[in-house]
Order: C-alpha cells, then sequence, then structure tokens
C-alpha cells in the first residue's frame, strides 16, 4: 500500500484535453477563451454593481452576487489550467493539483446547483407572499440560504475529493478529459470502485433532484398565484421576473443531469468534454447576461455606473 500511495502522491497525471493543434481547435481554444474573458468581467461587473449600488442590497440580487462569485470561482478553477497546458504543450497537472480542482470543481457546482434551487424559493415569496417578503426573506434568511448552499456543496466537494484520492492509480496517468472530473479519474484507478460510483450517483441525485424539485414545486405555487391575478400587467410583471432564473436554471441543469444523471453506457468522453464546457465556462458567461439584460433595476445601475465614469474621465 505504501508504495502506489507514494507512487500516487509522486506522479503527475496528463489531461489528455479537448483541442488538438489543427487549424479548427485552434479557432475553438480562441472563442473558449474569448467566452472566459467574458464570463471574467461579467461576474466581475454585476458582483461590483450590486455591492456599490444601495439600490441592489435586495434579497435577489444578493443572492445573484453569490452566483457570480461562484461562476467566477468555477472558470478561474478550470479555464486557466486548461489554457497554459495547452499552450505550453505539456499538459500535466500534479496529483495534489488535481485534487484542489476536484473539491473546488464539486464544491462549487453544488453549492451553485443548491443555491439556483433556494433561489426559486424566493420568487415563489416574492410572488405569492409580497406582503410578508421582507419578513420571510430577511437578512438572516438570506444568509442561512447563502450559507447552506455553500457549506452542502464544500462537504460534498471534500467527500469526493479525498474518496477519489485514495484510491490507487497505478497504471495509465492519462486522464481523458480537460480537468480532473471524478468520474474521468475513477476509470484509471486498479481497484474496484463500483461501491464508490453508486455512491456518486446517489450523491449527485442528492444534489441535483433535491433542489430541482424545490424549483419544480415553487413554480407550481408561483404559477398558481399568476393564474389568480386579474391584471394582464401584473402576470406579465411576474412572469418577467421568473424568467431570467428559469433560463439559468435549464442551462445548469440541462447539462448537469446529462453528464451525471444518466445510464453510464450511454456517452463518449468527446460528448462529455463538450457538454462540460458548456456549464463550465458557457454557463458561467451566460449568467450574468441573462440577469443584467433582462433586468431594468441592474441596466440601470450599469448605466449610472458608466455614467459616472465618464464625468470623472471628462474631468
Amino acid at each position: 500500500m505504501d508504495t502506489w500511495l507514494n507512487q500516487s502522491y509522486t506522479d503527475d497525471f496528463v489531461l489528455l484535453g479537448i483541442f488538438s493543434y489543427c487549424a479548427t481547435d485552434l479557432v475553438l481554444f480562441s472563442m473558449v477563451m474569448m467566452v472566459f474573458t467574458v464570463a471574467l468581467c461579467g461576474n466581475v461587473l454585476l458582483i461590483s454593481l450590486i455591492y456599490i449600488n444601495p439600490r441592489l442590497h435586495t434579497p435577489m440580487y444578493f443572492f445573484l452576487s453569490q452566483l457570480s462569485l461562484m461562476d467566477l470561482m468555477l472558470v478561474c478553477n478550470i479555464v486557466p489550467k486548461m489554457a497554459v497546458n495547452f499552450l505550453s504543450g505539456r499538459k500535466s497537472i500534479s496529483f495534489v493539483g488535481c485534487g484542489i480542482q476536484i473539491g473546488l470543481f464539486v464544491s462549487l457546482v453544488g453549492s451553485e446547483g443548491l443555491l439556483l434551487g433556494l433561489m426559486a424559493y424566493d420568487r415563489y415569496v416574492a410572488i405569492s407572499h409580497p406582503l410578508h417578503y421582507p419578513i420571510l426573506m430577511s437578512h438572516r434568511v438570506c444568509l442561512q440560504i447563502a450559507g447552506g448552499s455553500w457549506a452542502f456543496g464544500i462537504l460534498d466537494g471534500m467527500i469526493q475529493m479525498v474518496a477519489a484520492m485514495t484510491f490507487p492509480y497505478c497504471g495509465s496517468r492519462n486522464v481523458d478529459h480537460f480537468f480532473c472530473e471524478v468520474p474521468a479519474l475513477l476509470k484509471l484507478a486498479c481497484a474496484d470502485t463500483s461501491l464508490f460510483e453508486n455512491l456518486l450517483f446517489s450523491c449527485c441525485v442528492f444534489m441535483l433532484l433535491v433542489p430541482f424539485s424545490i424549483i419544480m414545486a415553487s413554480y407550481a405555487h408561483i404559477l398558481a398565484a399568476v393564474l389568480r391575478m386579474n391584471s394582464a400587467e401584473s402576470r406579465k410583471r411576474a412572469l418577467a421576473t421568473c424568467s431570467s432564473h428559469l433560463t439559468a436554471v435549464s442551462l445548469f441543469y440541462g447539462a448537469a443531469m446529462f453528464i451525471y444523471l444518466r445510464i453510464k453506457h450511454y456517452g463518449t468522453p468527446s460528448h462529455d468534454k463538450v457538454v462540460s464546457i458548456f456549464y463550465t465556462v458557457l454557463t458561467p458567461m451566460l449568467n450574468p447576461l441573462i440577469y443584467s439584460l433582462r433586468n431594468g433595476e441592474a441596466m440601470g445601475a450599469l448605466r449610472k455606473g458608466l455614467d459616472r465614469c465618464r464625468i470623472v474621465s471628462q474631468h
């Protein structure tokens, strides 16, 4: 046992990646880096706007700032290492670095899934119980929701990281992915991983289906409340406040369920890598655009900020 433990901790893994060095893949890599840059700028800008503007100090925008922080950390955990490996041609990642990447990735994806689920409850309270909203969604409750999302996600990440890193990897070190992901890594273990894979699947079911059930229940009550509204304008305004969240939920849960809840034999590594690009890079770029472009308050805060910067630069 000491032999394989020493080997596991001293040998690097090799991330085979998603891009080769042909012209087409060079263009695709450039597009991914552009998306990464937009995701980075968009999330930093949204967090800054929410922090600076007092009008955005509401429960919904507090949750959006937490969502943007998770997206920001997610893309920074995955893309820089992928870019360095591609540009340098080395493609290696240390055993410890792989474990850290797994822990951060699982923690952030789990936290984001739970937060998206609990944000549906916020929309339900805002539409179905507007008079009680300040009480039901007090500052303390918001902190508990955000803190609970982070705590469960981090716990899930720690468990998966420790479990995956304790398996012996005494054969091939080539991970058929562009980052260290548990399912791709387990294929290299020279031990029986079936029990852990079943536990992993159960954990994914819990972390994805429980918040998804909260979303479905919340929006069922929201729809019932909207249908009871007499004014067409009120119905339109209520649905508009939910559309951004529903779009973000569809993007995140659609990709995550495809990866983690499908039958094991369906899907190839190339499919998994393409879908992983979608929810590790593209979704973090789209989230701030979805929430800001379709939200008058956020766009108003952005315009005021730009006007203030223009006045300062003129002086």
